[in-house]
C-alpha cells in the first residue's frame, strides 16, 4: 500500500513538473512540441529510430503533428529541431552572427571542453588554419599516399575469405588517422586505443545519465583512458623536442611547433576531437562507396579501367600511389564526390 501511494505521488510529481515547463516555455514563444519524459526527454525514441533501417519516423511524426520546426529534449537538454530547408539556410549563414554552434553537455564531456569543434572565436580560427595548412601542405602529401598504401595493403594481407567491410574500413581509417596525428604504426598501442574509442564513440548515441547508462558510463571511462594515453604521448614528445631530438613530420609537432603555445590538455583534446571525428565518418563513406560501386558495374568497370592505367605506369606491383597519381584519377574523384553526395 505505501509502495503504491509513493509511485502515485511521484508520477503526479512528474506530471505536475511536466506542465508547468510547458507553460514555461510556451511564454518564451518557442515552436510546439513535446518535452517528453523528465530528464531523459524523448532521447531514447531518438535512438530507438536510429538503430533501424529508416530514422525518418521520428523526424515525420513530429513534423505532421507540429510542423517543420518544433521543440523536444533530447540528450539532457531542451533541444529546437529544424526540418525546414530554409530555415537551416539562415541558421547556417549566420552562425557566428545570430547564432552561436554548440553541442549538447553530453558530448562536450566525450570530446573535451578544448576540442575543436567547441572551440569559438580568434582561438577557433587560428585551430582550424593551423589544421587546413598542415592538411594541404607539402609534408603530409610526401608521405600521405605511401601511408594509405602500406595500411591498405597490410590488412588485405591479414584479410580470410569472410570479411566484415565496415570493420576493416574503420580498422584502416582508425589507424591512418593516428600515423598522421602522432606517427605511430599499427600495434598494439593503437589497437588497445581503438577498442577504447569504440566505447567513446558509443556513448554520444546513448542516454546521457551515468546513473541509467551503463553505454555512457562505460564511454566516460574509456575518454578517461584515451586522454591518459595520449596525455603521455604528448609529454614525451614536448620534451624530446625541448631537448633538440628528431621532428617529426605529424600533426602533434606542427601543434607544440604552433605560435599560439598550446597546452598538453589543449592538445589532447584536440587530437581526441579529430580521431572521433575521422574514424566513424571516413569508414563509413568508405563502405558505401564500396556498396555503390559493386550496384554499378558499369562504373565498376571504368574505376579497374583508370587504375589499371596508373598500375602499368609503375615499375612493379610492389611500387606506391603518389599524390600525382591520386590527381590524375579523375574518375576516381568523381565517384568518392557521389559517394558523399549520396551518403552525407
Amino acid at each position: 500500500m505505501a509502495f503504491s501511494f509513493i509511485l502515485l505521488l511521484s508520477s503526479v510529481a512528474a506530471a505536475f513538473l511536466l506542465f508547468i515547463r510547458r507553460i514555461r516555455y510556451r511564454r518564451m514563444g518557442l515552436p510546439p512540441g513535446s518535452l517528453g519524459y523528465p530528464l531523459i526527454g524523448e532521447t531514447l525514441q531518438l535512438i530507438k529510430a536510429y538503430k533501424t533501417e529508416n530514422p525518418e519516423p521520428f523526424i515525420d511524426e513530429r513534423v505532421a503533428r507540429y510542423g517543420s520546426v518544433f521543440m523536444t529534449h533530447l540528450f539532457g537538454e531542451p533541444t529546437i529541431f529544424s526540418a525546414d530547408a530554409e530555415m537551416n539556410r539562415f541558421v547556417l549563414q549566420n552562425e557566428g552572427k545570430l547564432f552561436e554552434g554548440s553541442y549538447p553537455a553530453s558530448i562536450c564531456n566525450l570530446l573535451g571542453k578544448h576540442s575543436l569543434v567547441l572551440m569559438k572565436g580568434s582561438l577557433h580560427k587560428r585551430m582550424h588554419s593551423l589544421t587546413m595548412s598542415f592538411a594541404n601542405s607539402s609534408i603530409i602529401k610526401d608521405h600521405l599516399m605511401l601511408d594509405i598504401d602500406r595500411l591498405v595493403q597490410f590488412n588485405l594481407d591479414s584479410w580470410s575469405s569472410r570479411v566484415l567491410l565496415m570493420e576493416e574500413a574503420k580498422k584502416i581509417t582508425f589507424e591512418l588517422t593516428v600515423k598522421q596525428l602522432m606517427s605511430f604504426d599499427p600495434g598494439e598501442w593503437s589497437e588497445r586505443l581503438r577498442k577504447e574509442y569504440i566505447l567513446v564513440i558509443e556513448g554520444f548515441f546513448s542516454l546521457p545519465i551515468p546513473l541509467f547508462s551503463t553505454t555512457y558510463r562505460k564511454a566516460i571511462k574509456a575518454r578517461r583512458k584515451v586522454a591518459e594515453e595520449l596525455t603521455v604521448v604528448v609529454m614525451k614528445r614536448r620534451k624530446e623536442e625541448e631537448e633538440g631530438g628528431e621532428r617529426k613530420k605529424d600533426m602533434l609537432a606542427a601543434l607544440l611547433a604552433a605560435d599560439e603555445g598550446f597546452s598538453d590538455e589543449e592538445i589532447v583534446d584536440f587530437l581526441v576531437a579529430i580521431l572521433v571525428a575521422g574514424y566513424e565518418t571516413t569508414s563509413t563513406i568508405m563502405t558505401l562507396a564500396v556498396k555503390f560501386v559493386t550496384e554499378t558495374p558499369l562504373a565498376l568497370a571504368q574505376l579497374k579501367e583508370e587504375h589499371e592505367t596508373i598500375r602499368v605506369m609503375k615499375k612493379s606491383d610492389s611500387e606506391s600511389l603518389e599524390w600525382s597519381d591520386y590527381k590524375s584519377m579523375p574518375f576516381t574523384q568523381c565517384v568518392v564526390n557521389e559517394t558523399l553526395r549520396i551518403a552525407n
